[in-house]
């Protein structure tokens, strides 16, 4: 009974090596499809960020500047609005605190420009020319605060 087993070669052996050679030739392909696609969303996204963080501000400008001009041709309805969406984008965004589109110093600049909002939509209201000068010292209040 002293018989020598003689261990034969298992193929499993040998096909569980190809597939994993396999396996990892496929996950080679796959990270080089991958890492560059990746990478480039990556770029895209911030880039994005940075656009949507430009067009809140220009919507904001735009929506003031559209009050100053719809004042300045009596369309004081119209203006009004505009300005009423100016001072609710420019309340939401600075309520954003630390998340918000601008900067602290820019935030602070911005607090003085709601002192006259409510005498300002009431004389929009009213339909009174003076509306269009003070829309117009808001416009170049909020450039300066923006731009410097």
């Amino acid at each position: 009974m002293s018989e020598d087993i003689q261990p034969k070669p298992i193929k499993s052996s040998s096909r569980m090596r190809r597939f994993i050679i396999y396996a990892g030739v496929l996950l080679v392909i796959f990270l080089l499809g991958f890492v560059p696609m990746w990478l480039k969303t990556r770029t895209v996204t911030r880039s994005l960020v940075e656009t949507e963080r430009q067009l809140v501000l220009v919507r904001m400008q735009s929506d003031l500047a559209s009050a100053v001009i719809d004042a300045r041709r009596g369309d004081y309805e119209p203006a009004r609005q505009a300005a009423s969406q100016f001072f609710t984008s420019l309340r939401a965004e600075i309520d954003k605190g630390n998340t918000s589109n601008f900067t602290l110093a820019q935030r602070g600049g911005m607090q003085p420009l709601f002192a006259g909002r409510d005498e300002l939509i009431t004389l929009l209201a009213r339909s009174d020319p003076a509306s269009a000068d003070r829309l117009s010292d808001l416009y170049v209040s909020y450039r300066k605060i923006m731009n410097g």
